[in-house]
């Protein structure tokens, strides 16, 4: 087998491994790495399944009195179907709502709050007849109201990632599948709860406009969205390498970039997570595969406005980590924030910085005992410090809350 079809093969296995992972959720920088001394590190708190919540795969989200805010993806009062739930910055947990099913099921999304503090969010199952996931609010007093429950035709069916809303109160958001081609979709939800499908992926031959966004999307001024996708793109991976998109308020879809476009996918494949972007128009994210061509690894990549892409970090995976699928947060400096499903010195995920050289830094390799599977993004407090969720690991076997000073 030649080194392109073996490269194919191995990401193929992996974004199959991937979606099993999240359809399981339905049914029930060329440079050198160094490792940092994990002495400012510590875990505000562990999870225990019931009531509290189990398996976290998402980010969190912080308000200005400095509490935080997710979900899990099971546990709950149910034990089974997950839950909303709240950390006030004494590091004491409360369950704000815990689903029931029929309500929602399995929220593998960070949450978006409104200025009056309502709560808004995905679930990948439950809702409705079809069960293949739902918008949800939650207000402050712990009402949830399902503002949509999608049915798997044009609308689209298992929303994986976040929603972000817009000064008028609409909320925007994808689905991993569904639509009218079966790719998934880009909607918009508007406050009396009407959803307007935007744009339905693998519109075109081999889905070379992409295929299956599982990440949060981001908007500019002037209310042009962008985000990734996991798959499409590229048909040199089984199922498409994934690409960066821009859709105008107008719904017009251009593919930005399309991975796998370097010999030997060194640009990256696979992006799982959403951008960010700075002042002068680029675009940061990471791709859970590709990069290192004897690893596969992953990279930390930076897209011009004008679409030319740069690998910051391309991940080996020990020490610095490997299959990053959680978003970038960033500092005042440029400096890039990140953290790493598995790899690191354990094989049990890492938190890391990148500065804008591409230097990279391990801040944190977990080991297990405080936490594995770092999937979600990173938040700053108040202070400078980093906050995340730990999938699995720490003393209960059903995920941690991490914290770690730069």
């Amino acid at each position: 087998m030649d080194r392109t079809s073996s490269r194919s093969s191995s990401f193929s296995q992996r974004l199959d491994l991937r979606v099993c992972r999240l359809l399981a959720l339905v049914i029930l920088a060329g440079t050198v790495s160094s490792l940092a001394q994990a002495q400012k590190f510590s875990l505000p708190y562990q999870f225990k399944g019931a009531p509290d919540g189990a398996n976290p795969k998402a980010g969190m989200i912080t308000d200005a009195a400095g509490n935080f805010y997710g979900t899990t993806a099971f546990g709950g009062t149910s034990g089974v179907f997950g839950t909303v739930f709240k950390l006030n910055k004494n590091h004491k947990e409360t369950v704000l709502y815990s689903f029931q099913g029929a309500d929602g099921a399995f929220p593998v999304a960070s949450l978006n709050m409104d200025a009056k503090g309502n709560l808004y969010g995905t679930t990948t199952a439950g809702g409705g007849a079809q069960a293949i996931g739902v918008v949800f609010k939650l207000t402050k007093t712990g009402k949830e109201t399902t503002l949509h429950a999608f049915t798997g035709q044009n609308d689209g069916a298992t929303p994986s990632a976040g929603l972000i809303r817009d000064a008028k109160g609409n909320l925007y958001g994808t689905t991993m599948a569904g639509g009218f081609f079966g790719g998934g979709v880009v909607f918009k939800l508007t406050p009396p709860g009407k959803l307007i499908v935007l744009y339905s992926f693998c519109s075109l031959q081999n889905c070379s406009d992409g295929k299956g966004s599982v990440a949060s999307l981001i908007m500019d001024s002037a209310g042009n969205l962008y985000g990734t996708t996991l798959s499409g793109g590229n048909p040199i991976c089984s199922g498409g390498c994934g690409v960066v998109f821009k859709i105008t308020p107008s719904r017009k879809e251009t593919v930005l970039y399309t991975f796998c476009s370097a010999q030997n996918c060194t640009d990256g494949a696979g992006p799982a997570a959403g951008l960010i972007r700075d002042s002068a128009g680029n675009f940061y994210g990471t791709t859970s595969a590709g990069g290192d061509p004897n690893c596969n690894c992953g990279t930390v990549f930076k897209l011009s406005r004008a679409g030319h892409e740069t690998v910051l970090h391309s991940f080996t995976g020990d020490p610095d980590g490997s299959l990053p699928e959680g978003g970038l947060a960033t500092d005042s400096k440029g400096n890039l924030y990140g953290t790493t499903v598995v790899g690191g010195t354990s094989n049990d995920g890492t938190v890391f910085k990148v500065t804008p050289a591409g230097k990279e830094t391990v801040l944190h390799s977990f080991n297990g005992g405080d936490g594995a599977g770092i999937y979600g993004d990173l938040v700053f407090d108040l202070n400078g410090n980093l906050y995340g969720t730990a999938n699995s690991g720490g003393s209960f076997g059903v995920g941690t809350i991490f914290k770690v000073t730069p």
